[in-house]
């Protein structure tokens, strides 16, 4: 399940008032139709694909590489791809991604060998999704799965925000006078959220003296994504939380939705207040 878009919504964490959410297992979410780029010839003459192909329809892409060294998957929806910059800007970071996960892999099953320890392939997936569409902005939050041996993988995400007037891309936070303004603004209503899923999945109140996983932790320091409940204004702001981050690594990754208030508004660059209102 991904962090969608909170117009257009999942179900998994409906009781958020974005209704859009990730998954909180750590597993790789590309899609499942997703394809991919034959591997170079190089790589063809030492690696058996067991599947590789690739997908770009409407303008989004979808790509899946799976061998015995590496799985390498990665997509956008048609939405970024329908705009030259932001698909110029993606298709650089799959390459980017794929490139970095090849080498690292072959670095850790040249090891293995060399050290007689089991390889079990590498892993990087990586899947964008729509989070809001309001004029002037497209929005957009990725979970990333990656496995470079050990006991599991990890999940984390990121965002960014296509500035359709620059037409350049902009992460979230950039739109603030600075991290630590907005924190202030979200930080209580932010840690009642929190504390309120903590103790709903763990059945129990939260126990003080656990002090890595019971104890508040900074909104900004995790992935911040803008959303909107009217299709018009940014109006929610959501807070993507990875494993281990709030708490252990069984719990999966959290999201925490707060609403756009006069202190948030407050904490935004001049320029980009007209695109922000305060949730109803």
């Amino acid at each position: 399940m991904r962090f969608g878009a909170w117009c257009l919504a999942s179900a998994a964490t409906a009781a958020l008032l974005l209704g859009g959410c990730k998954g909180e297992t750590p597993a790789p979410t590309a899609s499942e139709t997703a394809s991919a780029e034959a591997p170079s010839q190089t790589e063809a003459a030492t690696e058996p694909v067991a599947d590789a192909s690739e997908v770009a329809v409407g303008g989004g892409r979808a790509e899946k590489v799976e061998n015995d060294t590496y799985e390498f998957s990665y997509a956008y929806p048609d939405a970024a791809g329908a705009i030259p910059g932001l698909k110029a800007n993606l298709d650089k970071q799959l390459e980017t991604s794929r490139t970095d996960l090849v080498g690292s892999a072959k670095e850790g099953q040249a090891d293995s060998k060399e050290n007689d320890y089991p390889y079990h392939a590498y892993s990087y997936g990586e899947e964008w999704k729509v989070v809001t569409d309001v004029p002037n902005w497209l929005s957009l939050s990725s979970e990333i799965y990656t496995y470079s041996g050990g006991a599991h993988g990890m999940t984390t995400f990121d965002a960014l925000l296509w500035d359709r007037h620059a037409k350049t891309a902009r992460k979230p936070i950039d739109l603030f006078t600075s991290k630590d303004a907005l924190s202030k603004a979200i930080r209580t209503p932010f840690c009642a959220a929190l504390d309120k899923e903590r103790v709903k999945r763990r059945g129990s109140p939260i126990d003080k003296s656990d002090e890595m996983f019971s104890e508040c932790i900074d909104p900004v320091e995790q992935v911040v994504i803008l959303g909107s409940s009217n299709g018009q204004t940014f109006d929610r702001i959501g807070l993507l939380v990875p494993p281990y981050n709030a708490g252990p690594y069984a719990e999966g990754s959290y999201e925490v939705t707060v609403p756009v208030t006069g202190a948030v508004m407050a904490t935004l660059k001049p320029q980009y207040r007209s695109s922000f209102s305060i949730a109803k």
